[in-house]
């Protein structure tokens, strides 16, 4: 979740509302490849999950594509983590791969090793503490994998794991057997009011910012140029390959220092190939959250991490002036005339097929290089001019600014969500399950309600932006240093 537009009404939100109103890609896929046999490993990175690794195993027993393995990754716990996914796997009869860990070596050399390690055609990455919530998200992820050789990874929308979802997925019969078997493995919370009203602020708060940022602003990048910028990593289908290959070469330059989230990364450098990132809206997985104490922790990893990986595929950021450079040499009509042959031609239809390579991005750049460009001007200049209209004291300037934005900001929530209440309400008639969210006033005015009370913590996540990117120039200039990792 690395590019969150702070002002609404800005260059990369446009540039969705441009591909929204555009519309997707309308080439018919003829895949060459067929997913229905394609080898598929479930890998769950863990540390410390007692508490979790039951449902998120469950939730990959329940799917309708079932996986080869899974491969469970004790990256260093000192609970029961191991113990309980054994036990599951055991009494569930899932084929499994136990590794385990002294010590904690972070999420990064764990995806390098398995993509080396196994021979599956997908890897797919599922964090210990997410649930599958759709029974079909695996199957529906690696059917649009394969439905053009240009994507690189697949998931579906992703969504904080309140208690009440903790609590409904705690009643499926292969949880509810195993608690029975293992009385000790007690997987529901028995915090105070503190850690409750903890949780509870975040998730209200990632709550309206995912329904927005995926609802919205990646439905209008997939539609604009057919790809995010990252996966959301926390359950995702890659093909092996690609991820093999990517830290073939990566690994010798930068080591396991890539950047502050491996998943941002990975993103970067798969769009900067040539291949596609796509996020699905039918399909859900839900993910425990950081507690509130913890929260800016979390922007300030992704925020670097979107920097630091705009400094290393700088060639992606500079995609708008190479496209004007085309335009005044004619090379970019004689790139279209070319692609358009090649279409013609072609047996096999993908749709935003692109030459890959990174000659290509060198030379002319990506289309998801306009958004990362928008994105970068206005991460930086948009807290740097509120900053200076403070400075200045010019209080109605600032005054008028912030109205007109959460306006804007309120009216463009009251519309992501109502579609995204027709979105849950398909899936729930596909899945027999049920959020309660209706398309009733009452339900427009809650999350209308819940958007107006997270504003003061979308600012201070805009102040934690403004600060990382300091420390980002400071690691470039000053310190020089470029030891970036989780």
């Amino acid at each position: 979740m690395a590019v969150i537009p702070y002002f609404v009404l800005s260059p990369n939100t446009i540039l969705s509302i441009f591909g929204l109103v555009r519309g997707p890609d309308k080439t018919i896929p003829t895949p060459a490849e067929d997913w229905k046999t394609a080898v598929v490993d479930v890998v769950i990175p863990a540390l410390n999950e007692e508490k979790n690794i039951a449902l998120s195993l469950a939730s990959v027993n329940n799917q309708t594509l079932r996986p080869r393995q899974v491969i469970i990754i004790d990256d260093g716990s000192n609970d029961n983590t191991l113990e309980y996914a054994k036990k599951f796997c055991e009494e569930n009869q899932i084929k499994y791969t136990a590794i385990k860990r002294k010590k904690p070596i972070g999420k990064t050399p764990t995806l390098k090793r398995q993509s080396r390690e196994f021979d599956s055609d997908v890897e797919f990455i599922l964090d210990g503490d997410t649930i599958l919530f759709s029974s079909n998200y695996i199957e529906r992820t690696v059917q649009e994998l394969y439905k053009g050789i240009g994507i690189a990874s697949a998931c579906g929308t992703i969504m904080p794991l309140h208690d009440r979802d903790r609590r409904q997925f705690m009643m499926a019969n292969n949880v509810q057997n195993f608690m029975e078997k293992h009385p000790d493995a007690d997987l529901s919370y028995h915090d105070g009011m503190f850690a409750r009203l903890n949780r509870f602020i975040t998730n209200l708060y990632r709550n309206v910012l995912y329904i927005f940022l995926q609802k919205f602003i990646y439905a209008g990048q997939m539609a604009f140029c057919g790809s995010i910028t990252n996966p959301v990593g926390c359950a995702v289908a890659y093909r092996r390959k690609y991820i093999k290959e990517l830290f073939d070469k990566y690994e010798p330059i930068m080591g396991d220092d890539l950047t502050t989230s491996e998943d941002i990364f990975i993103g970067f450098a798969l769009v900067n190939k040539g291949y596609r990132n796509i996020q699905l809206t039918d399909v859900y997985a839900r993910t425990q959250e950081p507690k509130f104490t913890r929260l800016f922790k979390q922007v300030y990893l992704w925020s670097s991490s979107f920097y630091q990986s705009c400094y290393y595929f700088n060639d992606l950021l500079l995609t708008p002036f190479k496209s004007i450079k085309n335009l005044i040499t004619l090379e970019y009509f004689r790139h279209k005339r070319k692609e358009r042959e090649y279409s013609e031609k072609r047996k096999i239809q993908e749709a935003y097929r692109q030459p890959f390579g990174e000659e290509i991005t060198k030379r002319r750049g990506r289309p998801l290089g306009w958004i990362l460009f928008t994105s970068l001007v206005e991460k930086i200049f948009f807290p740097l001019a509120l900053t200076l209209l403070i400075v200045l004291g010019w209080w109605e300037a600032v005054i008028v600014s912030l109205i007109a934005e959460n306006l804007i900001y309120l009216s463009a929530l009251i519309f992501v969500g109502k579609k995204h209440a027709i979105d849950v309400e398909k899936h729930d008639n596909q899945n027999k399950t049920s959020e309660n969210l209706k398309l009733t006033f009452g339900g427009r005015l809650k999350f209308l309600t819940e958007g107006i009370i997270v504003i003061p913590i979308r600012y201070a996540s805009l102040i934690v932006d403004f600060f990382t990117f300091i420390k980002f120039i400071a690691d470039i200039w000053i310190f020089r240093n470029k030891k970036w990792r989780k």
